[in-house]
């Protein structure tokens, strides 16, 4: 099959629709995320949390975090897995790569496996107490390791309670089934979570996530297809995207000016184009790989939220502004919770920017101040002059 020759301007507008970017907006918060798989966690509140923010790109004002809450920890059509929100229904998929971790013998979770298999009375106990006595914040739990976490990293802390839930986590024994503030409430996986329906075969789980994880990217290069969320790739991902370029799903494809074969999910090719101007998380799937937003996107985005202040080039979370195919700039804005007023201390633009889209700018910056609930949004000094009047109307 020969390559589709991709302009980068279609290769964009691919990668936008893929993350349901365009107009019309998506219509529900299930919808957003049964679409796109999964939508990434972080609790940096600057302005909001992370999967929020992500969610509100993409549902604008209709977005309500209660309802988010709802289908999390009522309804249990979402359920929280290594830092990603995704679909219960998708539990089959993801049971696959729990059941696996950490893996056999050359495993990269190694030591992983090793630490478990040194407190395994300790394992036993956190279960034990959440059958009886869930659920549980961390806390509520004692710390009964016998041989501590030392990896030289951020977990050699002597929090080793909070170890142990996370790594019971990533097997799928125990869940995230609700918040109190920022602390987590833990129970066991097998009261919240279709355990008993029938398991995919092995050979079905990768056409399911790989067809998936294409349709979401838009366009996407062959390492981008078949990782679970755990980093490990899924056994049969090869076989798999040999059936979906034979059945027409996944298009192979070059995309001008950008080394690398690409391969397009096919009902996205025939797809009307309508862009929206909106600012994004710096979590966002369409940015968070950063070298394909710098050789798709020519933008350049680091986060700056462990640099010193005195350091930043932009600001501590800074939000990329997209304008229809297009990465034309960003905002450092700050949502002060207690006085109501989202103060945007920054306004950039890339090189090329239309002078044009500041109105589309100032309407984005206005919505996310309305989703916010915001009495007032301020502006700092520094912002381009062609939306400079725009900005302050």
């Amino acid at each position: 099959m020969s390559a589709l020759e991709l302009s980068l301007e279609r290769a964009r507008r691919l990668a936008v629709a893929g993350q349901l970017l365009t107009a019309p907006r998506p219509r529900s918060i299930l919808e957003v995320v049964g679409e796109l798989g999964e939508v990434q966690m972080d609790p940096t509140r600057a302005v909001a949390r992370t999967e929020h923010l992500v969610l509100f790109s993409r549902l604008g004002r209709r977005f309500r975090v209660a309802e988010l809450e709802r289908l999390l920890w009522d309804e249990r059509s979402l359920f929280e897995f290594r830092a990603h929100i995704v679909p219960t229904s998708d539990y089959a998929i993801h049971r696959e790569v729990m059941r696996r971790y950490p893996g056999g013998e050359g495993s990269r979770h190694a030591y992983v496996r090793d630490w478990l298999q040194a407190n395994r009375s300790f394992r036993r106990y956190v279960l034990r107490e959440l059958r009886t006595r869930g659920p549980l914040r961390t806390r509520e739990l004692e710390d009964r390791t016998l041989d501590g976490w030392r990896t030289g990293g951020w977990n050699d802390d002597g929090k080793f309670t909070g170890m142990m839930l996370e790594i019971l986590w990533a097997k799928g024994e125990v869940m995230i089934v609700g918040r109190d503030g920022q602390q987590r409430i833990w129970d066991l996986a097998e009261r919240r979570l279709p355990v008993d329906e029938p398991q995919l075969l092995a050979s079905q789980i990768a056409p399911r996530l790989m067809e998936r994880q294409l349709r979401a990217r838009g366009v996407a290069r062959r390492r981008d297809l078949g990782v679970g969320l755990s980093g490990d790739r899924i056994p049969g991902e090869q076989r798999a995207l040999v059936a979906m370029l034979r059945e027409g799903l996944a298009i192979p494809a070059r995309v001008a000016g950008v080394k690398g074969d690409w391969f397009v999910h096919a009902d996205l090719l025939d797809r009307p184009f309508r862009g929206r101007t909106v600012l994004l998380s710096p979590f966002d799937d369409l940015i968070s790989d950063r070298a394909r937003a710098e050789a798709m996107f020519d933008f350049l985005y680091r986060i700056e939220i462990y640099v010193p202040k005195a350091k930043r080039q932009y600001g501590y979370f800074v939000l990329p502004i997209l304008h229809r195919d297009r990465l034309i700039g960003r905002v450092d804005p700050v949502f002060d919770r207690t006085a109501r007023e989202l103060r945007v201390q920054g306004v950039w633009s890339e090189r090329g920017a239309p002078a044009e889209a500041g109105p589309a700018v100032a309407a984005a910056i206005a919505e996310l101040g309305s989703w916010l609930g915001a009495r007032a949004i301020s502006f700092g000094r520094t912002m381009p002059a062609m939306w400079r009047r725009a900005l302050r109307a």
